[in-house]
């Protein structure tokens, strides 16, 4: 068996966040980001899932500059997400968007990685969305391709890959960071539980739509519930989503 990262000619630890929108994935990605040892990728297959979406997509802010700032053919990016990690480093958190992996994008590259599935109430989720991009399906939220990659991942390995839920991780950060850190084989570290605020180098260029909240926080802010109501319109999206959520929830972590 390879060494983990953390040892002098380890094999580095590939950490693969898999989550939909609006789930504090970009909270996350700023804790390990906090760590010295640890380089971050920002959704790296945003250009591709756009470009390979076309006109069927709603309107993503910033859709034209995402794809021409960042890499959209998916070998290259998923070459890179398995090849050397930035800077040497021994660890390499990426967040991804599940509904991100196109039909078109192959996976075997996937099972080199550590997998952990990042949920949230769906009503929730919902809620927060729709203030950037209206009338959303399902698969705009990414909840049927979590699942489906879930279960093919079980397929393939025999293991289910952990589950963390949005509010456990905000009702107790360090013992949950210290769970994922226990799980992916790296030591946890208080480092994790704060940042800089503001914009960081490492933010894809569709930051400034989506991470305002996040530039002004310098830390996991605790769990509010949100006390909005789904649009009707929505209900059914919300029923739908709520069945693969309940789906993940059976497997997640309890704190």
């Amino acid at each position: 068996m390879s060494r983990r990262g953390g040892e002098a000619g380890a094999e580095p630890v590939r950490i693969a966040m898999w989550s939909g929108p609006r789930n504090i994935s970009t909270a996350l990605m700023r804790s390990f980001d906090a760590r010295d040892d640890c380089a971050v990728a920002d959704e790296p297959l945003y250009a591709h899932y756009l470009k390979a979406s076309g006109s069927s997509l709603p309107d993503h802010p910033a859709h034209e500059e995402i794809i021409r700032e960042h890499e959209w053919d998916w070998r290259l990016v998923t070459r890179a997400l398995t090849g050397p990690v930035p800077g040497g480093l021994p660890v390499w958190y990426q967040k991804h968007m599940a509904h991100h992996l196109t039909e078109g994008c192959g996976k075997k590259w996937i099972l080199s990685l550590t997998n952990i599935f990042l949920i949230r109430d769906p009503a929730e989720m919902i809620t927060s969305f729709i203030k950037i991009i209206a009338d959303p399906t399902p698969a705009d939220l990414a909840l049927p391709q979590q699942v489906e990659l879930f279960e093919w991942i079980h397929s393939k390995t025999g293991r289910w890959p952990m589950v963390v839920d949005s509010r456990t991780v905000l009702g107790n950060p360090p013992a949950v960071l210290a769970a994922i850190c226990e799980r992916v084989g790296i030591p946890y570290t208080q480092a994790m539980l704060n940042w800089k605020p503001g914009p960081h180098e490492t933010d894809g260029v569709w930051a400034p739509h989506w991470y305002q909240s996040v530039y002004q926080s310098t830390g996991f802010a605790p769990y509010k519930p949100k006390n909005e109501t789904v649009p009707e319109h929505l209900a059914g999206v919300l029923a739908e989503c709520q069945e693969f959520y309940d789906t993940l929830a059976e497997h997640c972590l309890t704190a």
